[in-house]
């Protein structure tokens, strides 16, 4: 299955509280439970900025899962491959 990265532009989302955190990440897990085809891998907090990584059919749910939970979704791109160093091996 399909993985994508998805980039939600959320101004100060670096100085979010474990407590905020906590509460988009429920919020996510809820409406996840109505998409039984969209799983969640995790997520990367930067400054302005969350990158998610999920595992899903299309491109059309994960923009879903974004519109149900109230997130943006500034960008969804479908990983083609991944690398790491072992691949240089």
């Amino acid at each position: 299955m399909p993985k994508y990265v998805i980039e939600r532009e959320i101004p100060g989302a670096g100085a979010l509280s474990d407590r905020d955190l906590k509460a988009i990440s429920q919020k996510s897990c809820r409406v996840l439970r109505d998409i039984p085809e969209v799983q969640w891998l995790q997520s990367y907090v930067t400054g302005d900025k969350i990158y998610c990584v999920y595992i899903a059919p299309n491109e059309e749910l994960i923009r879903e899962h974004a519109r149900q939970g109230g997130f943006p979704a500034n960008s969804v791109s479908q990983v083609m491959n991944i690398i790491d160093p072992t691949t240089a091996e």
